[in-house]
């Protein structure tokens, strides 16, 4: 696709306009609980927003977000946000975010609503002006990765049958194509998990890439045990292993002293909590959520910033952006997934998606502009929150 001319025979990316925001809460029952170590979902819940432009084109894109925060995420997309961008030209993407961020100054709100909503926006923006341009995101940002690595998000814990469903899994990633997992671990002892670990690795060979994620379940002394434990299973790395509340002080001790890559990021809100891991030396490799802290803006700052610190980076979940955003920068690392029953609008809600979206443990990227991805109506329809 050639980028976007208007009448007058200059580019519509010039000078091309925002008219109106749209979105679309969505809300589907997952097949079976996910269950990690600090948390329970019984649900998938996305918003799909669309940024409409003067030209005729539309940027969309889809956020997941929590269930309860969907609603008041909406309402301040509407009521705030929209005003400030109506008649602002779609390219000026950092004077776009820069004006919405102002959402998040009040102090007696819940500072996510205005974050998520922020992201949602600026989301769909970078897909407007990738449709405009004419170029899918990865390659306007300068990306010229033509596939992703990528690892599946799972191994929740199961009520009975836990290690026979484990093997399970890996069978079944390996026969869809990907090659690797993110362990939920950190419900249980560091040395009942580390069984869970010797598990995946057995069943997935020496190949596989296995990494886990305690979801800050643990103290200092319980994450280095669990290292201690699993040396030689060859962890790609150790995402958030450490309790909140002195997380970074305790993830630079299990970095240096343990020896396994860390990761971390997903729970911070900006640019300035992941500059903070970076300085303390907690990670190996920063994992910011843009559909959580701000949207891709904020996300490619992150990159940037870890570049310095020679700390490579992933987009929290949210393949949609993640694959892309990963190819885009150059210490993009592997590119976050799950399996249907876990993200069901990565599979169905994406009309155009590969009828086999993984070989040999890649992803290869779409070539249409922007996000690169349309829409099903049907099922976007059948999942509209009612």
């Amino acid at each position: 696709m050639t980028s976007a001319i208007r009448q007058d025979g200059a580019p519509a990316l010039v000078d091309a306009r925002i008219t109106r925001i749209e979105t679309i809460p969505l809300k589907v029952e997952l097949e079976r609980p996910a269950t990690g170590s600090t948390l329970k979902l019984t649900h998938r819940c996305t918003i799909v927003t669309r940024v409409h432009t003067d030209t005729g084109v539309v940027g969309e894109c889809f956020n997941g977000n929590d269930d309860e925060l969907q609603p008041a995420i909406i309402r301040l997309i509407h009521d705030e946000l929209e005003p400030l961008l109506k008649g602002r030209r779609v390219a000026a993407i950092d004077d776009a975010w820069a004006a919405t961020r102002r959402a998040t100054e009040p102090f007696l709100r819940d500072r996510r609503v205005a974050l998520r909503a922020q992201a949602c926006v600026d989301s769909a923006l970078h897909d407007a002006v990738g449709k405009l341009a004419g170029l899918p995101l990865h390659l306007l940002w300068g990306g010229a990765r033509e596939r992703v690595p990528v690892v599946a998000l799972g191994g929740y814990y199961r009520q009975s049958g836990d290690l026979e469903a484990l093997a399970d899994e890996v069978a079944e990633l390996k026969a869809f194509g990907i090659h690797g997992l993110k362990l939920k671990l950190g419900g249980k002892t560091p040395a009942e998990d580390a069984l869970r670990a010797q598990t995946v690795r057995r069943a997935g060979g020496d190949g596989f890439v296995l990494a886990c994620d305690a979801n800050q379940g643990w103290s200092r002394e319980e994450a280095l045990e669990f290292v201690r434990r699993t040396r030689d299973l060859n962890l790609a790395w150790f995402e958030e292993p450490c309790r909140w509340d002195n997380d970074r002080a305790d993830m630079a001790v299990v970095r240096t002293v343990g020896g396994v890559p860390v990761a971390a990021g997903q729970s911070e809100l900006s640019r300035f909590g992941c500059r903070d891991l970076l300085v303390a030396g907690a990670i190996d490799i920063c994992n910011f959520d843009a559909s959580w802290g701000g949207g891709p803006t904020e996300w490619r700052r992150v990159a940037m910033l870890a570049s310095a610190f020679n700390v490579s980076v992933m987009q929290h979940l949210e393949p949609q952006i993640g694959l892309m955003m990963s190819a885009g920068v150059v210490n993009g690392r592997y590119a976050e997934v799950m399996l249907p029953w876990r993200d069901p609008f990565f599979y169905k809600l994406i009309a155009n998606q590969p009828e086999r979206p993984f070989v040999d443990g890649y992803y290869t990227l779409p070539t249409a502009p922007g996000w690169g991805m349309s829409f099903d109506p049907e099922y976007l329809e059948f999942a509209r929150r009612k």
